[in-house]
């Protein structure tokens, strides 16, 4: 072989051995710092707020809910629930993402109906726990209970207005 193909292969397998240690390090990188909490809670309007002189003011809101993590790696989390259900899973388009081995891609569901929480399994590999019975389909979730999806506690709470 002539000199210039070792030095070319010689080159070539630098570049190779570094490209592989970004890449491992990207993998150290996330594996350590986990997944990216995303807020999806949208800035209100000013605009919306201003209303004309001699209007009533609009009814008080309802009492304020959260879904508090309670146990789990995401301990401290809270999502303020609002009209629409909140999906829970490991799928990035979950509302809470759980980074957990025992959790399904679209593991369970929290939603209102009338004044009313529910929580629904999704058809879970390892099922969904509430207040430690395993639940199937949909079941009422009151203030206080305790959902359990693999390592991850959540609660429902009611706040102050």
């Amino acid at each position: 072989m002539s000199e210039l193909t070792l030095i070319i292969l010689r080159l070539g397998f630098v570049v190779g051995l570094w490209l592989f240690v970004i890449a491992a390090l990207l993998v150290l990188r996330s594996d350590l710092f986990g997944t990216t909490v995303v807020t999806r809670a949208s800035r209100p309007d000013p605009r919306r707020e201003q209303r004309p002189a001699g209007t009533a003011p609009a009814p008080p809101a309802p009492i304020a809910t959260a879904l508090v993590v309670t146990a789990g790696p995401l301990r401290g989390t809270t999502l303020t629930l609002g009209s629409t259900p909140v999906l829970i899973g490991r799928a990035p388009e979950c509302t809470l993402v759980l980074d957990d081995d025992y959790a399904s891609n679209r593991h369970a569901r929290v939603y209102r109906q009338g004044e009313d929480w529910y929580v629904e399994d999704l058809g879970s590999t390892n099922g969904t726990m509430v207040s430690g019975r395993r639940i199937e389909g949909a079941v009422p979730f009151k203030p206080g209970a305790q959902v359990r999806i693999g390592r991850t506690e959540i609660e429902l709470r009611r706040g102050p207005r």
